[in-house]
């Protein structure tokens, strides 16, 4: 772990650097500061880190991934300053969110060209590997897909839990799924390598979600940097309410029922469907899926043939699993 912890700490810190920079320099003003001022936000750089573990994992270097790892993280911004716009959400990372501080026109705008500057970065590092495209493009397309089915969530008071493990499958884990296959791929990797980091990326993306989920009602506020209950506060269909729906019976399920009537529950129910959850079991169910869906993601890793590499990988499935934020 402490290796782990090191080598993402000089990664990110690299990946950190270049960030600031991608969008300075540029006119006009009026688009590239606002589109500065999100690559400049703090963030964990995840993705990025995913696209230059894959490299190494299958013998390329950090190097010949670097310009690709800058595309997924803005690739990845894009989506955030489109999903603010969309869920009128005040604060990202506990700094305005750009529409609020700028504008809506310029939030879209920007959005706009950070995509444009991902494929531009991804180009870079290509070396005529048009497969890395087709996986970047496939990514994208599946986030928008996710996106969608996660809005049309919003006006149906009936959602299975089938259904939710398919919209993050899109909106969240195909991401994590698209930054390892075009590490794997740009740093050389066989068809068979590439395919079982795929495989991880997309399992560790969804514990991902569902670990979120968990975070949202247990975790504490200080820590998560928002208050807690967030998701029944806005009626989400989350894994922890999908299950608690789908175990329930009678008062139970009528008070589960009135989050999706009511479009989300109030501030001072907050402690009752928190009990609700722990009584009916869902809080450990979904406790037990990130470590399953972790644990099939490890599976993934035996056809690495580096010991370190195989180590990296776990560590870093270990600290999302383990996180408290």
């Amino acid at each position: 772990m402490e290796e782990f912890k090191k080598l993402y700490g000089v990664v990110k810190e690299r990946i950190d650097n270049e960030l600031s920079r991608v969008m300075k320099n540029r006119e006009p003003a009026s688009l590239y500061e606002p589109a500065d001022y999100i690559m400049d936000s703090p963030g964990k750089r995840i993705r990025p880190v995913l696209v230059m573990f894959s490299a190494k994992a299958v013998g390329g270097s950090f190097d010949e991934v670097l310009h690709a790892s800058l595309a997924v993280e803005m690739l990845h911004n894009f989506t955030l300053v489109h999903d603010d716009i969309m869920d009128n959400s005040d604060k990202r990372r506990g700094v305005p969110t750009l529409h609020i501080k700028y504008d809506l026109s310029t939030a879209i705008l920007t959005g706009d060209v950070l995509l444009a500057a991902a494929y531009e970065y991804l180009q870079k590092d290509l070396k005529g590997n048009a497969k890395a495209v087709e996986h970047f493009t496939r990514g994208l397309i599946e986030v928008c897909e996710g996106q969608s089915l996660d809005k049309d969530f919003e006006v149906r008071e009936l959602v299975s839990l089938d259904e939710y493990l398919e919209m993050i499958g899109k909106k969240t884990a195909a991401l994590s799924r698209m930054c390892c296959a075009v590490g794997a791929i740009l740093g050389g990797g066989s068809d068979g390598e590439v395919e079982a980091l795929a495989n991880y990326g997309f399992l560790i993306g969804l514990a991902f979600q569902i670990q979120d989920d968990l975070l949202d009602i247990t975790a504490d506020s200080s820590a998560l940097g928002k208050p807690v209950g967030g998701d029944l506060l806005e009626g989400k269909k989350t894994f922890l309410f999908l299950k608690a729906l789908e175990k329930s019976s009678g008062s139970d399920r009528i008070a589960l029922e009135k989050i999706a009537v009511n479009k989300g529950a109030k501030p001072d129910e907050i402690g009752f469907y928190r009990d609700l959850f722990e009584r009916l079991g869902v809080l450990d169910d979904a406790k037990n899926e990130v470590e399953k869906l972790t644990i099939e993601a490890l599976g993934q890793l035996v056809v690495l043939k580096n010991q370190e590499d195989i180590g990296l990988f776990t560590a870093l499935a270990n600290s999302l699993l383990n996180r408290t934020k």
